[in-house]
This record gives structure tokens, C-alpha cells and sequence, in this order.
């Protein structure tokens, strides 16, 4: 099994950062809530600062846990844990990703995610926008 943790980012308006996977990488084409796999010994709230540090160059704070997703991608098992998560400082630039957006909540069904992070975006869409910090 591989875990693997992810950053519901919310912005000053209320919209949620997505970004979608490039070419030549699992998945790719597919949009997710960034983030990355948790290193041995690491937390997923240390594994967020880190993979958005290295994928996205931003700063983020992890503030509460939101949920947790296995999935199995063939022969590959991933638990996927989110986190909501405070966008701190940094300018957005890729390297795992070749696009991003800032989405409502409502608007997330617009996007094709990858299916470890559709449980998420049913819960997000659902209940609207997150405005609970």
C-alpha cells in the first residue's frame, strides 16, 4: 500500500486549488488536490509542506484532516489522506502538474479527477464552500 496525502487549499475567496497531472506521469491529464506521497517516518501534515514546497513552490498549512480514500489502481493500493489546508505565501510555479486552477466548490464536477480524489470533490461539491476556518 502506498500513502499518499493531499492539500485541499482553500484561497481568500473561497475557491479550492486544483491542479491537473502531465504527460508521462500516472494519471496524467487528470486533475487532484496536489500533493504526494508520505515518506517513512513523516506526517501527512509534514508531507504537504514539503510536496507543495517541491511540486507547486509554495508555502501551505495544514490545519485540519478531512477524510481518507483507498483506492486501488490495478495492482497498486493507495490510501489517500486530505487535509483542508491554508495557502500561506508563494508564487505557483509547476513541476508535477501542466496546469492549475482555483475552483468553487460547485464547479470541481467540471474537471476530470483522478479516481483516488473523486470521493473528495462529491464531499466538497456537496457541501459547498468550506468557510469553516
Amino acid at each position: 500500500m502506498i500513502e499518499v496525502a493531499a492539500a485541499i487549499i482553500e484561497n481568500a475567496e473561497g475557491k479550492l486549488l486544483i491542479a491537473r497531472r502531465r504527460a508521462g506521469k500516472s494519471q496524467a491529464g487528470m486533475w487532484e488536490f496536489p500533493g504526494g506521497k508520505i515518506e517513512p517516518g513523516e506526517s501527512p501534515e509534514g508531507c504537504l509542506r514539503r510536496e507543495l514546497r517541491e511540486e507547486m513552490q509554495i508555502e501551505v498549512e495544514p490545519y485540519a484532516y478531512y477524510g481518507v480514500n483507498d483506492h486501488h489502481y490495478g495492482s497498486a493500493h493507495i490510501r489517500l489522506f486530505a487535509y483542508r489546508a491554508r495557502y500561506v505565501s508563494g508564487e505557483i510555479i509547476l513541476t508535477d502538474h501542466d496546469a492549475y486552477r482555483w475552483a468553487a466548490a460547485e464547479e470541481l464536477h467540471a474537471y476530470t479527477f483522478a479516481p483516488a480524489d473523486i470521493s473528495f470533490v462529491e464531499s466538497l461539491a456537496s457541501s459547498g464552500i468550506l468557510r469553516q476556518q
